[in-house]
């Protein structure tokens, strides 16, 4: 899996797409003065890149792209998006399939001034911490990070009371009104770090286990669901926002955004701090190894990326999306009321704050491409199909 990719192992990965029921985007065709930038639909800052526009003289085509690791890999080197696209910004942690097959190019952080004012970068994602797993490779950096934030689950406290476990996924009390997210690189690895917590299994590293230990994570969840314990498996962000707004649901692994637009429909939902720790991870956005990109492109690819490390971009995804972005974020903000009022400022600080909370806490990184990444991927559809 980890060599160079031939058609036989593409056509495998497109069929694993299907199977991770991710819809493979359509394309838009290169233009003069366009950075064609694919995004999972986080990365859009409520569609205006004027800013950047301005600074560039070129525009952003926006398309859409799958999250999962099988679809992107696809997208890549069988839909002919290693040609069409001139950045990807997707969760990081994508380095050794995407370097090893030649599909994204190494960042040269000189050419992004931004680079250097980013402190989280060093402090959450330097060389020799967890973080670096995201954004690089071989001790050499190929993703530029984003958004940053640390996940667990969410809960209805007038149906639960207080909740600060995992456990609270698997307590019989809950049966029926659970739900969990159909994606082994969050639902299984926090249920890997509850085990390991609670002792329950022996689990050496839930960040990459072995085929034994993530089959012991699956038999676990298996017998759950057999029990009757998860309601649904759940697949869109619109589906969970649904399942809490609904209160079809008591106790939901999920995202943090997915409880601030229940909030906003008035629907008092909690995002937990888990004893055990939080899934932390990073988008990062990968300049693609594009044979068809000019140098005049390829410089305003990186004009892009370091348009997304400033202020003004960071200060609006973590209003829009509720991620925590970069350091000059918060500044931005409160020197600017009249493209962020005292109320939104606060958010962006608020919203920083937490987060860089729940990185200095801890819990387990994402890993979204483990070691025994095809048995993974067999054992979820197991799980699924249980």
């Amino acid at each position: 899996m980890f060599e160079r990719i031939n058609r036989r192992d593409a056509m495998r990965l497109a069929a694993m797409a299907a199977v991770s029921g991710m819809t493979l985007p359509r394309f838009a065709h290169a233009a003069g003065g366009t950075v064609n930038f694919a995004d999972i639909g986080v990365g859009d800052p409520g569609g205006d890149w004027s800013k950047y526009t301005a600074e560039s003289g070129y525009g952003v085509n926006l398309v859409s792209i799958g999250n999962a690791p099988s679809a992107i890999l696809n997208v890549l080197v069988t839909s002919g998006g290693q040609g069409t696209y001139d950045i990807i910004n997707i969760v990081g942690g994508m380095q050794k399939p995407l370097v090893e097959n030649d599909l994204v190019e190494k960042i040269d952080t000189s050419k992004m001034p931004n680079w250097g004012k980013d402190s989280f970068i060093e402090e959450f994602l330097g060389k020799g911490k967890p973080g670096f797993q995201f954004i690089g490779f071989n001790d050499e950096v190929y993703g530029v990070p984003t958004v940053l934030q640390g996940d667990s689950f969410a809960y209805l406290p007038e149906k639960t009371g207080p909740l600060d476990s995992y456990a609270a996924l698997f307590d019989p009390k809950w049966k029926g009104y659970v739900a969990l997210e159909d994606n082994y690189t969050t639902a299984a690895q926090k249920t890997a770090l509850y085990l390991k917590k609670a002792g329950l299994a022996q689990i050496g590293n839930p960040d990459d286990m072995t085929k034994e230990e993530f089959k012991t994570v699956i038999d676990f969840l298996i017998d759950q669901k057999k029990k009757g314990q998860f309601r649904v498996i759940w697949n869109s962000f619109e589906q969970a926002v649904n399942l809490i707004v609904n209160k079809e649901v008591y106790v939901i692994d999920c995202w943090e955004p997915m409880v601030f637009v229940a909030k906003s429909k008035g629907v008092d939902a909690v995002y937990a701090d888990p004893k055990e720790g939080y899934l932390l991870w990073a988008m990062a956005a990968y300049l693609v190894k594009n044979p068809n990109r000019s140098e005049e492109q390829t410089k305003a690819a990186y004009q892009l990326l370091d348009f997304m490390l400033g202020g003004w971009y960071g200060a609006t995804l973590t209003k829009l999306r509720g991620y925590m972005t970069n350091p000059q974020a918060v500044d931005y903000a409160k020197a600017n009321p009249s493209e962020f009022p005292a109320e939104d400022a606060k958010r962006v600080a608020d919203i920083t704050e937490n987060v860089k909370r729940k990185f200095q806490a801890g819990g387990t990184w994402q890993n979204r491409w483990p070691t025994e990444v095809e048995f993974y991927e067999s054992e979820w559809s197991r799980f699924k199909a249980a």
